[in-house]
């Protein structure tokens, strides 16, 4: 019985995990998707039922920095804030002004805008000196 309840539950992280990576490459393309987070939570998903899926994500050619990025600096990078808020802006203007009519629900996606926008301007941006800071810390603990 416990062996079937193993079984179900790496499935259903399998099933999950993958399911988050669909969504981390919608949010790719659609600005109030945030990439990141479900990233981290496939990785999660995938640690704990695959270890095969997880070395995949990680070491993927694009997904892979996002999650090293996050979880050894806490950061994102300059280009990758930019180009979130030229796209959820971007998305947010086109559809309020070509596709809405209605003003509060251009109301409601403007303070979803400005509350997403927020959140990615306070993490931190990776960048040399928290790299090196980063790599500096590693070294102590050598």
């Amino acid at each position: 019985m416990i062996k079937i309840k193993g079984f179900i539950r790496n499935w259903l992280l399998k099933l999950f995990g993958i399911l988050l990576v669909g969504l981390a490459i919608a949010g790719i393309f659609i600005p109030l998707l945030p990439t990141t987070p479900f990233l981290l939570l496939a990785a999660a998903c995938f640690m704990k039922s695959s270890k095969r899926l997880y070395n995949w994500l990680v070491s993927h050619k694009w997904f892979g920095s996002y999650i090293r990025n996050y979880r050894m600096h806490k950061a994102i990078p300059k280009r990758t804030k930019t180009a979130t808020l030229i796209f959820l802006w971007g998305t947010i203007g086109y559809t309020s002004f070509a596709v809405i009519n209605t003003w509060s629900v251009r109301l409601i996606l403007l303070i979803v805008a400005i509350g997403v926008t927020v959140h990615i301007l306070r993490i931190k941006t990776l960048n040399k000196e928290i790299i090196s800071m980063s790599s500096r810390n590693k070294e102590d603990k050598i």
